[in-house]
């Protein structure tokens, strides 16, 4: 390994994941391994010693030294899937690429809806047909917890205590954490289980999964991620939907209204509280767009 490279050992062992697991060609491959080399050389850090601040430092110097949008997305496109996948792994604890985007301008803060967009988008779904009214409720929920869609999609029905009005989120590393449930999320979940979620089981494939899709499975990812998009496009919200896209709103709207930062980071199942702080970010922003538009002297 070069003394160069700290990551060289966990660079080849994410490379040889993409090959044998994924199934990937050998020119992305080699396409990741330039990018994650680059890195590596540049911050001279072992991997447990890097941090988000390590991340948008590194893209910002992309984007001093001029490299092409596309470019400085591809290259923080490969930091991201490095990063999963050496937190799923449990070679790292935080992911420090978890709330870091790109768009064509390269490296931004998190994209967030607008309260009216939440509502627009939650507008979307055909509450007459099963499959519309468990879209809504998975937003509902989604939008009332913050949590993340790995954590949306394995909830369990025996996760819901609709009483006490908590669901019981399994996060990274298998933490648990217990968050509050707002009213409409209640209303929706108990219509959902009660009366629509029995439309979706079937009889030979009894299953805990809450949120299930036409088959009685669980809904993968990527599905949801198409429905999103689906009611995004059908209402004509043009910001681009991604399936954290309502995590990153619930945080930065409970900051809007008041909330601590310590709370939206235990809400949220942060492990580090400078994940969470990038939120005040957007906040600020928001503030500062306001004085402008708003102050006679700004």
């Amino acid at each position: 390994m070069s003394l160069k490279n700290k990551l060289e050992t966990e660079i080849v062992l994410f490379l040889d994941y993409l090959t044998v697991e994924m199934g990937l060609s050998p020119n992305t491959r080699e396409s990741y391994g330039r990018d994650l080399r680059m890195f590596s050389v540049r911050i001279k850090k072992d991997l447990k010693d890097i941090t988000r601040e390590d991340i948008t430092g590194y893209m910002a110097s992309l984007k001093r030294e001029r490299y092409a949008a596309t470019s400085s997305a591809r290259k923080l496109a490969a930091l991201k899937s490095f990063f999963r996948f050496m937190t799923s792994e449990g070679y790292i604890d935080v992911d420090p690429c978890e709330v870091i985007e790109s768009d064509t301008r390269g490296v931004v803060l998190p994209k967030v809806l607008s309260v009216d967009e939440v509502k627009r988008l939650f507008s979307a779904p055909d509450l007459t047909r099963p499959e519309g009214f468990r879209d809504r409720t998975m937003l509902e929920v989604m939008y009332a917890t913050g949590m993340r869609v790995s954590e949306l999609l394995a909830l369990k029905t025996s996760s819901v205590d609709l009483h006490a009005q908590y669901v019981i989120a399994y996060g990274k590393g298998s933490k648990e954490r217990l968050i509050p449930l707002g009213h409409y999320a209640v209303e929706y979940l108990k219509e959902y289980i009660a009366k629509v979620r029995p439309h979706f089981l079937k009889e030979d494939k009894p299953t805990d999964v809450l949120f299930l899709s036409v088959r009685g499975a669980g809904m993968t990812r990527q599905r949801f991620w198409q429905v999103i998009k689906g009611y995004g496009e059908a209402v004509h919200i043009k910001k681009r939907l991604t399936p954290h896209i309502l995590r990153h709103s619930f945080a930065t709207h409970m900051l809007d209204n008041g909330a601590d930062l310590r709370t939206v980071q235990e809400l949220l199942g942060h492990s580090d509280i400078s994940t969470t702080q990038i939120y005040t970010h957007l906040t600020n922003n928001r503030l500062k767009a306001v004085y402008d538009k708003s102050h006679p002297r700004a």
